[in-house]
């Protein structure tokens, strides 16, 4: 496997998934040592313009900006007013279900040949899904300029991920714009994926993951100075604004990562791994957004939710047999299902499944993860929503209400119905500020450049 533009990414991928299936059981592997490449189309490549969706949720004109468009520095970012398609979002009246969320989550979003970024917007607008992508920011500077990344506890210029090229680059941010006008969120993977006990970022400091974001912020907002684009579209966000959450590569460091991020505004935080299909909480005024156990239909444990996990705990090769490749992904929509349904029926709890853009085992992975959005997003009570959109709606959230939510175990119902059990519930009776509140001058605690 190789990084963009033909440089070849040092890893072993077997090593990896070996040593990813001895720490799984029972209760499935350590996420996402998962990225093996940067996410350009290979040089020389062409990169097709998407057409227009045809769904219930589709906008007339998906790529068209807002007209009152503020360019940001040189350009690369703007600010064109609120982000449109976001959900209006209410307390639960009394006695009211709540809606069962789902968060489809992407590791390291980024278009490449595969096209996969596109597929899954065409998906999600097709279904009414809005999603989560969270952005390597690696995957916006090109391999030439990458000595502007100074990683922490490592030489400069490193990444565990590589770089990506101009068409790359070019192919992302168009990407990222669609998505962004679609509804979507573009959160941040950070940078260049670094893992292990030594020097990975399981060892940082919270000054070290706010330079890392800093940075990641940095080659968002300067992508057309960066990769020589400097006629191409803005992307039509404030990154500076918009990102307000992200997930730390291999589900590593959240303890320092939210230190940090409590201190730049951030809402919530995605790093946690092993969680249980319960009500989220918060962490320093953060919410907790886990990556969950979930069942492994066959298997006598539960493994994370996440599509690198099923690939690291796929069914062994039986003697004498020749192993479907396109069967390995039967089980890992099978188990996404049935965490869908225990929810679903039971504690009504957020389902977190997070996913990374690559075509592992003929790309059975990515095909179960397209039928299960089929099946689920359509459902009556049923919102696919973003990470942000979900926060919105807690924040919205009366707390008493959440902390009844939070005692129902996984797949446990309200005893006597939900009517019964949220009745005297009413609205939102907070004394404090909410997490949106408290976030709308987002960053500005960072002493970052003043905006006229």
């Amino acid at each position: 496997m190789r990084a963009r533009g033909g440089r070849r990414v040092r890893r072993n991928v077997t090593a990896l998934l070996a040593a990813a299936v001895a720490l799984s059981a029972p209760v499935g592997c350590s996420e996402d040592s998962a990225h093996t490449r940067g996410p350009g189309a290979a040089a020389g490549s062409r990169h097709d313009r998407d057409s227009p969706q045809k769904g219930p949720g589709a906008p007339k004109h998906p790529d068209k900006a807002p007209k009152a468009v503020r360019l940001i520095g040189d350009g690369s970012t703007s600010d064109t007013g609120p982000q449109p398609r976001q959900p209006k979002t209410e307390p639960l009246e009394p006695g009211e279900k709540p809606p069962q969320f789902v968060v489809f989550s992407w590791d390291g979003a980024g278009q490449d040949k595969q096209k996969l970024f596109s597929h899954f917007r065409a998906v999600g607008k097709k279904y009414g899904a809005t999603m989560t992508y969270f952005l390597s920011g690696v995957y916006l500077l090109p391999a030439e300029k990458r000595y502007l990344y100074d990683p922490p506890k490592h030489r400069r210029g490193a990444s565990s991920i590589g770089f990506n090229d101009v068409e790359g680059v070019k192919a992302t941010v168009e990407q990222l714009r669609g998505a962004w006008l679609d509804g979507n969120e573009i959160g941040t993977h950070f940078n260049g994926h670094f893992c292990g006990r030594r020097r990975g970022v399981g060892t940082w400091s919270a000054r070290q993951w706010t330079s890392e974001i800093q940075q990641a912020e940095s080659f968002v907002e300067n992508w057309k100075t960066n990769a020589g684009l400097e006629h191409e579209k803005s992307l039509p966000f404030d990154y500076d604004k918009e990102l307000v959450g992200g997930r730390a590569p291999c589900l590593q460091g959240q303890k320092n990562l939210i230190r940090a991020a409590a201190k730049l505004g951030w809402r919530y935080d995605a790093s946690s791994p092993g969680g249980l299909q319960i009500w989220p909480r918060e962490i320093h005024g953060i919410w907790d957004f886990p990556l969950q156990q979930i069942p492994v239909p066959g298997r006598a444990f539960e493994t994370l939710s996440m599509d690198y996990n099923f690939l690291a705990n796929k069914p062994r090769k039986k003697k004498g047999k020749r192993p479907k490749r396109s069967t390995w992904g039967r089980p890992m929509r099978d188990g996404m299902l049935a965490a869908f349904d225990r929810a679903y029926e039971g504690n009504r709890a957020p389902l977190f499944i997070g996913n990374h853009f690559e075509s592992w085992n003929g790309g059975t992975y990515m095909r179960a993860v397209e039928d299960v959005i089929k099946e689920v997003c359509p459902r009556k009570g049923v919102r696919c929503v973003s990470f942000k959109q979900l926060a919105d709606w807690l924040d919205a959230q009366n707390p008493r209400v959440l902390e009844k939510l939070r005692v129902l175990d996984v797949g446990m119902r309200p005893p006597g119905g939900w009517k019964s059990y949220l009745a005297a519930e009413r609205g939102r009776t907070s004394d404090r500020e909410t997490a949106h509140e408290r976030t709308s001058g987002h960053h500005t605690r960072t002493a970052k450049r003043e905006r006229e």
